[in-house]
């Protein structure tokens, strides 16, 4: 089965559709940092798209910082935020020793993967650490406008896994934010690194990449349900349903009839609730949406929709790194 899968009577660019799927490949993780990208001889025959419009797509991944391409031995996926560094405002002792300073923020991000807390590690770095927590003192989340549920997303599964407040940021608000805050650390999603860096990165601003569910029990459950069941899927960000609708086409093709809607879309949620076998919660804080639907339809129905709920939006992994990069462990 193909990796990719493009939509010809999509009204989505062939490019665009392309780059969204690398995108979220990237993002969770399915293509994690050092991945080789598929030549573009590879994804010509996978996806029928011309080299040249594959390469354009590369170029645009390369210009957005998420890959790196290296001269005769091809694409690879860049390693970004918390493992490729980046760090406090430049003092004259960081500047004559860059290659020091470099190593020491690896070893620091080595101890905090191994576990070793902020005060136990201060000792030792104690530049590092103390602009780390300064940093700390506010959290921002940010995401697109576009795409704002994605960040909506974000910070109430921080708030609660942090118990900390969480400031969203519109990501086009955000430079604006940060020219009136004293410091802060900058959250948003592998999707949105790239341009969330080239904001905060010229203000001294550290952000921090999570790494998002993989939704591969949910996508694996959808390869079994039978051709011609009508699938629903719902959640807060508009980002995931476009995602989504792409990759179940791509793993069924024709066979299933696809219906998204976003959860305060309370019209479309309904219609969706009356046509569908089943509903696919891609966020768990739609499932309440999704069966208060059923409940106000529930005389339009012959039988109620199997409903399926996933996993938290963000990776435990990023949970637990992130309390340790915030000193909150």
């Amino acid at each position: 089965m193909a990796e990719f899968h493009i939509q010809s009577d999509s009204e989505i660019p062939a490019s665009k559709q392309l780059y969204n799927q690398i995108r979220f490949k990237i993002a969770s993780r399915q293509y994690p940092p050092g991945h080789r990208l598929p030549s573009t001889r590879q994804l010509a025959m996978q996806t029928g798209l011309h080299r040249n419009t594959i390469s354009k797509v590369y170029r645009q991944l390369e210009e957005d910082g998420v890959v790196d391409a290296r001269a005769g031995a091809g694409i690879y996926v860049r390693a970004q935020g918390d493992e490729g560094g980046g760090g406090a405002s430049q003092s004259p002792i960081m500047e004559k020793y860059p290659d020091a300073y470099k190593l020491v923020q690896k070893s620091l991000d080595e101890l905090l993967n191994q576990g070793c807390s902020l005060s136990q590690a201060r000792e030792l770095f104690l530049a590092e650490i103390d602009w780390r927590l300064r940093c700390s003192a506010r959290v921002l989340v940010t995401s697109p406008g576009q795409d704002i549920g994605a960040g909506e997303l974000m910070v109430r599964e921080l708030q609660q896994a942090l118990q900390i407040p969480v400031q969203l940021v519109p990501l086009e608000e955000l430079g604006g934010v940060l020219d009136q805050a004293r410091g802060g650390t900058v959250v948003t999603s592998r999707y949105f690194i790239g341009e969330a860096e080239a904001i905060a990165s010229p203000k001294s601003v550290r952000v921090i990449p999570i790494d998002i569910y993989d939704y591969r029990r949910e996508l694996d459950l959808l390869k079994d349900v039978p051709s011609n069941t009508n699938i629903g899927v719902v959640s807060l960000s508009t980002g995931i349903l476009r995602a989504v609708e792409v990759i179940i086409h791509s793993l069924r093709g024709d066979e299933l009839l696809v219906m998204t809607a976003q959860t305060e879309d309370t019209y479309k949620l309904n219609a969706l609730v009356r046509s569908s076998q089943t509903i696919v919660c891609f966020d768990h804080y739609s499932e309440a949406a999704v069966k208060n639907s059923i409940q106000t339809v529930r005389n339009d129905l012959i039988r109620a929709p199997r409903l399926v709920t996933c996993e938290n939006y963000i990776g435990e992994k990023s949970i637990g790194l992130l309390k340790r990069e915030l000193g909150l462990e």
